[in-house]
């Protein structure tokens, strides 16, 4: 695949961004199939479907946040400490998230922290990065900590990063997640102004 093929429709054309794309060798024991071509007869295994959709940066909502919350930034322990915190099945440590910043996507202002009006602590944080090669913008961690859910800080992470990428020279912005999740994610980035979502099938054999 080309990146010219890639742009006339990401989320169709590969389950990943880019540059992940270009690069990556799918294990022999795992299939991705898109949802279009799936069919539980012809692949037998475990099935883990993930979404993929996209924001063309035309529109993006300006939610803002509950009195007293702030925007702010945080320390790489602290990103993977609220990651941990937010999700039953992510065991995601310091050194797995400290090796984002060599990816060659990584930009700094793409990481932000939301914290709470008490004592600071971290509420809602987010991780996108950019590939300026073909102006794509990538999220990658979004999360609300259980007990500050339904205040809008998932909303307001995610249209910040997206403004952010925005005028940093992005064209569009791509995101992905897992079906099954019981927190339903699709329905907060559809609310953000994503489109077009697309299912893609991981099936572990």
């Amino acid at each position: 695949m080309t990146a010219a093929e890639y742009l006339a429709g990401p989320c169709t054309a590969s389950s990943l961004p880019w540059w992940k794309t270009e690069s990556i060798v799918v294990p022999e024991q795992l299939s991705v199939v898109r949802d279009d071509l799936f069919s539980p007869e012809r692949f037998s295994g475990r099935d883990d479907p993930y979404f993929r959709a996209i924001h063309c940066l035309d529109r993006i909502a300006d939610p803002g946040l509950p009195a007293g919350f702030r925007p702010d930034t945080a320390s790489v322990d602290e990103y993977a400490d609220h990651i941990r915190g937010c999700y039953r099945d992510t065991g995601m440590t310091v050194e797995e998230l400290r090796s984002y910043m060599n990816h060659p996507v990584y930009v700094p202002k793409l990481w932000i922290a939301v914290r709470e009006p008490e004592n600071g602590t971290i509420a809602a944080s987010g991780i996108a990065e950019y590939d300026r090669r073909i102006g794509e913008g990538i999220l990658e961690w979004i999360q609300v900590s259980p007990t500050y859910r339904r205040k809008g800080l998932g909303r307001f992470v995610v249209c910040e990063l997206l403004r952010r990428l925005k005028s940093g020279g992005a064209s569009f912005a791509t995101v992905s997640g897992r079906m099954q999740n019981p927190d339903r994610p699709l329905r907060l980035y559809l609310s953000c102004g994503f489109a077009d979502p697309v299912i893609w099938h991981v099936i572990t054999k």
